[in-house]
């Protein structure tokens, strides 16, 4: 399998602020290429550091990337976001990209098994292939790999900052805002 490597490309990057800490958004000309998630409870210097050790060319901020912070900052808000972004899919397999797109369609509060996301893009056999799409997933929340539980829905690992208790965090923070918004529309 290709090792994703876009960093040469990555020129833009903005920073969003949260209650839980500083997050950023990394983008090339071709979409969005990773997302640091807050979870750490990291200051901006801190994140910047991050970004800059991976991506030394992203050194400002482009329409995008100011767009992705917004909608970011937005959802670990509590607010009920569409991530409708481009995503600079360089270096993703057929497989990967096939995964995401499935896994971006799961609604906001809901969960699929790694299994049913096997079946759903015509690969019944390769839940542990969509296991480790999810590992190597570089946009969480964007491509929502939180919302993937076992068989059984017990919670399973989580690559992103904070693991299990980030993403069961996720999860129930987007049950909370979809209950809020049907409440509001019902």
């Amino acid at each position: 399998m290709r090792k994703r490597d876009v960093s040469a490309g990555a020129r833009y990057r903005s920073f969003f602020t949260t209650d839980l800490g500083v997050g950023g958004v990394v983008a090339s000309n071709e979409g969005l290429v990773e997302v640091f998630l807050p979870f750490g409870g990291d200051k901006l210097e801190v994140v910047t550091e991050q970004i800059s050790a991976r991506y030394p060319s992203a050194s400002e901020e482009s329409f995008l990337t100011k767009e992705a912070a917004a909608l970011l900052t937005r959802y670990f808000s509590g607010d009920l976001v569409s991530f409708h972004l481009p995503i600079d899919t360089q270096g993703f397999t057929v497989f990967q990209w096939a995964v995401y797109e499935a896994v971006m369609a799961i609604p906001p509060g809901e969960v699929r098994s790694y299994s049913l996301i096997a079946a759903e893009i015509g690969r019944p056999l390769a839940a542990r292939g969509i296991g480790g799409a999810m590992a190597r997933n570089p946009l969480p929340v964007i491509v929502p790999c939180h919302r993937i539980v076992g068989k059984t829905g017990k919670m399973t690992g989580y690559s992103a900052s904070g693991g299990i208790a980030s993403k069961q965090w996720l999860l129930n923070m987007e049950k909370m805002t979809a209950g809020k918004n049907r409440t509001k529309s019902g």
